[in-house]
């Protein structure tokens, strides 16, 4: 297993010459006026250097649709990397995280975020199995017939619902997805070890007699993908132990596996770090693009801003 130094410096500048403390001052007096700190995120992360198509479906339900983010400039081996974002499995919505569009086509990858359903109105597996519906539509319309690699990412219950699909491969067979078309995952802050839930509303978003089979580190084995994790050891959302014992667990079945903990990080900050004005708080950007670079041992892809 390897361990990252946290303090790692992108491998990209940021897109817009803003400093840290404005920076800041901006998110804070967003929060102040009761404006989406990922919103003010989002337009301060935007650039002219990618194309994105909104609202695509992958099903027939009203949330399976998803977004495709695609650098103008792009060579035909680029990476695909699918994108689940968190919100505890009740909320969230894909047009919050245009900023991991902009980060990654920014390096070259093609970035797909899709929406899923979510408690109460499904209960777990449901939302996987709409993660394992859009990889599907993934690989139909994006890279069928290519050598495009594929790569599954994701930030707290979607790290969960990503590694899910990473690990137990019964979701995109299910889809009709060879798990094998993975060249790896990556997982920012996730629950992968999480029993017993003993209070609150996950009794509900994880019943009983399904809570074994909700785990991702259960599903741990040597065909599992080389894997990415990334957690904030000030984490107080998503205890780091998490991360910590998945990787000694893949480590364990002989997985290929780097463990990135970023001192003095919260939660929120795994996934902030990879917004092109936020690459201070976080080596998140670096890593994940070094981790792919790596596993496609190609670089050829990659432009400059």
């Amino acid at each position: 297993m390897r361990t990252l130094d946290s303090r790692r410096a992108s491998k990209k500048p940021a897109s817009k010459n803003i400093g840290r403390w404005p920076l800041l001052a901006v998110l804070l007096a967003s929060s102040l006026l009761a404006c989406s700190p990922l919103g003010t995120l989002n337009e301060l992360s935007e650039g002219d250097h990618y194309t994105v198509e909104n609202g695509l479906p992958y099903g027939a339900e009203p949330r399976q649709v998803l977004d495709v983010y695609e650098p103008r400039e792009r060579t035909d081996n680029a990476p695909v990397v699918v994108f689940i974002y968190g919100g505890g499995w009740r909320e969230g919505k894909k047009a919050d995280y245009a900023f991991v569009g902009t980060s990654l086509t920014a390096a070259g990858f093609t970035v797909v975020i899709p929406d899923y359903r979510l408690f109460p109105e499904v209960r777990f597996p449901v939302f996987v199995e709409d993660g394992a519906d859009a990889v599907a539509w993934v690989e139909r319309e994006l890279i069928a017939d290519t050598e495009r690699p594929l790569f599954l990412m994701g930030h707290s219950a979607g790290a969960h619902i990503a590694g899910l699909l990473a690990l137990d491969p019964a979701y995109l067979q299910s889809a009709g997805v060879d798990p094998g078309r993975l060249a790896g995952w990556i997982g920012l802050s996730g629950p992968y070890d999480f029993l017993p839930i003993e209070s609150g509303y996950l009794l509900d978003v994880f019943p009983g007699n399904s809570r074994a089979q909700s785990q991702p580190i259960r599903f741990v084995s040597g065909d599992a993908p080389p894997t990415l994790l990334v957690h904030g050891a000030d984490d107080g959302v998503v205890e780091p132990g998490n991360s910590r014992r998945l990787a000694n667990a893949l480590e364990a079945a002989g997985v290929d596996v780097t463990l990135v903990e970023q001192e003095g990080r919260s939660h929120a900050a795994t996934v902030a770090a990879l917004a092109p004005p936020l690459e201070f708080v976080g080596d998140t950007r670096g890593v994940v693009v070094g981790f792919i670079e790596d596993m496609t041992g190609d670089t050829r892809h990659r432009q400059a801003r």
